[in-house]
């Protein structure tokens, strides 16, 4: 398996999403705000994980259709009684269904945003909108770093750190208006979280394929990246925050 194909490997746990990073929907207020839903407006929640946004979207009047590639993640999701979908971001069928494509906290792990893009223009009737919040340029930066150190040190894919897809504001916007866009507004937002379950279950739950690649001395690995970690990111109480930056963005389809 070569090394993007092990980053590609992230699964996800409902219970375990809920346990160790339930502030990612948590922390959805503003980029709720952005979107504004109106009731009766048709909304594609793309990457809906468990279906949290969703939910709430659709005790507002909308009616939601959610698409994530877990399965887990879908089955969740249904079981609040969603339409959720299982399917590839870069595959999506739609065609001029929605007035509004909402995603928060999933576009980052989507590493083709150009497919991405051609799917929600197609998605969406002409002037509607796109409004997302995910992972920007300099997100986790000391995390990523921690974990290149310990690929290094140990001799593995320093590669495997990193999978996602932080764009700057000038790169994000350069790429949504060759796919016809109309940029409204965007900016970067860092954002430090509180992690309520420590720094190690962060690193198990987001990059475990990275931690794999070490078999037995996995645990041993997760330790060493949050010893480098520690004096940055850990505060004299023990309190860990993750070195979040968030891309915001409201954009039109023409």
């Amino acid at each position: 398996m070569s090394s993007s194909d092990k980053a590609q490997a992230q699964t996800w746990s409902p219970v375990t999403y809920d346990e160790h990073a339930r502030f990612v929907s948590d922390l959805a207020g503003e980029v709720l705000g952005w979107l504004a839903p109106r009731a009766g407006e048709r909304i594609l929640d793309l990457g809906c994980g468990d279906g949290v946004l969703s939910e709430q979207l659709q005790t507002m009047g909308c009616r939601v259709i959610g698409v994530d590639a877990s399965p887990g993640m879908i089955a969740a999701a249904r079981g609040r009684g969603l339409d959720a979908r299982l399917a590839d971001a870069h595959e999506l069928a739609f065609d001029g269904e929605f007035d509004a494509v909402f995603s928060n906290a999933a576009l980052h792990w989507m590493t083709k945003p150009g497919k991405v893009l051609d799917g929600v223009a197609k998605a969406l009737v002409p002037d509607g909108r796109f409004v997302a919040e995910f992972g920007g340029h300099g997100n986790v930066a000391a995390i990523t770093t921690a974990m290149r150190a310990v690929a290094k040190s140990r001799g593995g894919d320093q590669n495997l750190a990193g999978p996602w897809f932080f764009p700057s504001v000038d790169d994000y916007r350069r790429l949504l208006e060759q796919k016809r866009f109309i940029v409204k507004r965007i900016g970067l937002f860092p954002r430090p979280t509180l992690l309520k379950t420590g720094m190690k279950s962060w690193l198990k739950l987001f990059r475990k394929p990275f931690f794999e690649q070490f078999g037995d001395a996995m645990d041993e690995a997760v330790g060493e990246a949050e010893a480098l970690l520690k004096p940055s990111l850990c505060d004299a109480g023990g309190r860990w925050t993750a070195d979040y930056v968030r891309l915001r963005v409201e954009a039109v389809r023409l």
